[in-house]
């Protein structure tokens, strides 16, 4: 079932109205970290971490309890926040690469690949960039793309990115002492996407004892790039910027500074991890600490975002998202369960189970968002578009932006701007939808009914009793599970690229 359009952008004439009493439309950022679990932020009971900048910003905002990642991977989940598109609709399902197809270069002594990506976005459907690009807004994109590879038809430069630096390939992402970055930037007349190469970086090894005298680390080289492009932002023009920091996904390593030496030695149990070179992934021998360090470093990335709006005075008119783009992984050396005990949510990244997918999803919006709050509404990333084309005033975007030589093409998000601004009535989903085939599984949250399927079979869980899904129930409810099973019949569209087993 397909919501209707009315329904999908109900608030844009309200938003543009409350833009046009400030003087000019909210500029909006939205960092989505990699890789980051339910419960490792302090603001969502994480015990053994230091977060206090998030923490600071869920009691400044909106801490969501019931916010869902588009897919329990990397690229899909970021390709269901472009397109406004859950998993059975949108091109990009899963993390299709194209870095070992077209051989290798040198970088010193280092192999390294020719052209690194993923499946590119369609270009028969827009994506988030390219409206708010097209509604007068500045636009960057600071961290991983993971949308094409390297001279595809879908790169930043042609999907409405104005500046882009990170990682266009999310495969290159697994390592931080890289051997180049890609960057593009339309103010400087790049004519496409390029690669910066880490001089100081390939003088090493990419892998062994060398490898740790790289100096050029990957994490922070994005992070100021981000901060320069904030620092020249001003009021005279509306900015939407996309933060999305690798932190804390993959190969556990980082300099040995002050945050990584608060952890280093005081975990009361240490982890080693042998490395994997096939992967990426170098070795440590304090994996714990780490880690840790590696979600602290993030959280003082979000305080000094933060801080530079506030000295910039563009906090009052800034709409600040932080995220994650999945559950937490075990890639690296990584032990989720060490670190969330409480073991609140059963699954991880690769799992349409719950610790899968449902992520941490803080707003800060002064004067729109009430302060402090918690809230129980269901979202996943393919509400965001219409959200923020309701923040930035733009109406009928389904309308304006469905190709029109397609015989269907999808909106599958519901605006949470009324939920998010206490303004307009808030509709409900009457279903969230996944598929993800690498694992061959499904899931479907109707109301309160959640449907896990691998394999094409079916398990049903109540979540307001069972949150960790451990008391299959679907034989109790078999009703309930043929009207799951074909809810899931009727949204899943055929891929040849990502194949899954529909419901037995």
């Amino acid at each position: 079932m397909r919501h209707s359009k009315i329904a999908l952008c109900g608030c844009g004439m309200m938003a543009a109205l409350a833009a046009g009493a400030q003087g000019q439309k909210p500029n909006i950022i939205y960092i989505m970290c990699d890789d980051m679990g339910y419960g490792d932020l302090g603001c969502y009971g994480q015990q053994y971490i230091a977060t206090p900048n998030i923490d600071r910003l869920a009691s400044q905002g909106m801490r969501f309890t019931q916010a869902y990642a588009g897919s329990p991977v990397s690229a899909p989940s970021r390709a269901t926040f472009m397109t406004g598109q859950h998993t059975g609709h949108t091109h990009v399902r899963g993390n299709k690469e194209y870095w070992n197809q077209f051989g290798t270069v040198k970088y010193g002594d280092n192999t390294d690949y020719k052209v690194v990506g993923q499946e590119p976005y369609s270009t028969d459907h827009v994506i988030l960039p390219e409206i708010m690009k097209d509604n007068g807004y500045k636009t960057g994109m600071f961290g991983k793309w993971a949308g094409g590879y390297e001279g595809s038809v879908s790169t930043p430069d042609k999907r409405g990115i104005d500046e882009f630096f990170g990682y266009i390939c999310q495969f290159q992402a697994h390592m931080y002492y890289n051997n180049f970055l890609n960057k593009y930037s339309r103010s400087a007349g790049d004519e496409g996407v390029s690669r910066v190469v880490l001089e100081e970086n390939i003088k090493y090894p990419m892998y062994g004892d060398d490898y740790r005298k790289r100096t050029q680390y990957s994490a922070d080289l994005i992070h100021q790039a981000a901060m320069d492009w904030l620092d020249k932002q001003t009021d005279d023009q509306p900015f939407f910027g996309i933060f999305t920091y690798t932190l804390p996904h993959a190969e556990l390593v980082q300099p040995e500074d002050s945050i990584l030496l608060a952890y280093k030695g005081h975990f009361c149990q240490e982890k080693s991890f042998g490395g994997q070179q096939s992967s990426w992934y170098n070795p440590t021998t304090n994996a714990h600490a780490e880690f840790a360090g590696m979600i602290t470093r993030l959280d003082a990335y979000v305080g000094q975002i933060m801080k530079k709006l506030e000295e910039k005075g563009l906090a009052d008119n800034t709409v600040l998202i932080f995220t994650s783009d999945n559950g937490p992984h075990e890639e690296g050396g990584a032990d989720p369960d060490f670190f969330n005990r409480d073991g609140l949510l059963q699954g991880k990244k690769r799992s349409t189970y719950e610790g899968g997918i449902r992520v941490p999803f803080i707003v800060r919006w002064p004067g729109h968002v009430e302060a402090g709050t918690t809230n129980d509404h269901q979202l996943a990333f393919y509400d965001i578009m219409p959200t923020f084309c309701d923040i930035a005033g733009i109406d009928n975007y389904v309308e304006r932006y469905t190709n029109s030589e397609l015989k269907v093409d999808y909106f599958d998000g519901i605006s949470f701007y009324p939920t998010l601004t206490g303004k307009g009535e808030q509709k409900e989903h009457d279903f969230l939808y996944w598929e993800f085939h690498e694992t061959n599984m499904m899931g479907l949250r109707m109301g309160n009914w959640k449907l896990v399927v691998q394999n094409g079979n079916c398990k049903l869980f109540d979540l307001a009793t069972d949150v960790h899904e451990d008391n299959n129930v679907a034989s109790q409810y078999p009703d309930v599970v043929n009207k799951m099973k074909q809810i899931i019949k009727e949204q899943h569209t055929e891929s040849s690229l990502f194949r899954v087993t529909l419901p037995n």
